[in-house]
């Protein structure tokens, strides 16, 4: 016990920056995934692994949604699942950093598989939209669509700004307070798109939360192409 207190220990020092961190994942899903990265530490398990071993709880939750008529107990089983896959996506780089191990290729496994994670989720919507909703109007099968290209986006263009500032040494500050940021990101965080699937089972709450989601992608997207812009230049 005392060896896995001392590895969570040292995990906590090699976190990310929490600027730009909505508050779910700093403090839900890095928390949980210090604790997966420490019990893999333990097991002498690897990143790549850990990368793995969430595809494995998040790809068959997603095809729950697309093969299986949604019910209270499958909306649960996925959102849990889900969020098991998104603190193992955080265990990885924990581990990763903790162990001076970080690789491209275990950095490109990672993205990659986020990658695919994102566009299967809501072309999965999409599908149950078709197989098992009744929809108001034709209409709202277009909001997946545009809830994938605000989510894909802002993943990619997100990822690109990053590395290009590591190149420009580009450095701006937004003007608002970590705290209020942090909150204020909750809605474009991958986590909450995760508890999401909890209502998934009663059409109407799922439908107006997830499009609630896909207009804050849709407005964050547009606010984070213009900061991101200007900040390269």
């Amino acid at each position: 016990m005392t060896e896995f207190v001392e590895t969570l220990r040292q995990l906590s020092t090699a976190q990310k920056p929490a600027k730009g961190v909505s508050v779910y994942s700093r403090f839900v899903n890095r928390p949980a995934g210090r604790v997966m990265a420490a019990l893999a530490s333990r097991i002498g398990a690897t990143p790549n692994q850990l990368t793995l071993l969430g595809a494995l709880f998040t790809f068959p939750a997603l095809a729950a949604v697309a093969l299986l008529r949604p019910g209270p107990v499958m909306s649960v089983c996925v959102c849990v699942a889900l969020a098991l896959g998104f603190a193992l996506d955080a265990a990885d780089g924990q581990l990763a950093r903790s162990q001076c191990s970080a690789s491209p290729s275990g950095e490109w496994l990672d993205h990659v598989l986020d990658c695919f994670k994102i566009v299967t989720l809501h072309l999965v919507v999409l599908v149950t939209f078709y197989r098992f909703f009744v929809l108001p109007s034709p209409v709202f099968l277009l909001a997946p669509m545009v809830f994938q290209l605000a989510a894909v986006v802002i993943f990619f263009a997100g990822i690109l700004t990053e590395k290009l500032k590591q190149r420009t040494a580009a450095e701006t500050g937004s003007g608002i307070s970590p705290a209020l940021a942090s909150l204020l990101l909750l809605p474009v965080d991958y986590g909450t798109t995760c508890i999401s699937f909890l209502f998934l089972g009663s059409q109407d709450i799922f439908l107006a939360v997830y499009c609630t989601l896909l207009m804050a992608h849709v407005l964050f997207l547009a606010a984070f192409l213009v900061k991101w812009f200007r900040e390269l230049r």
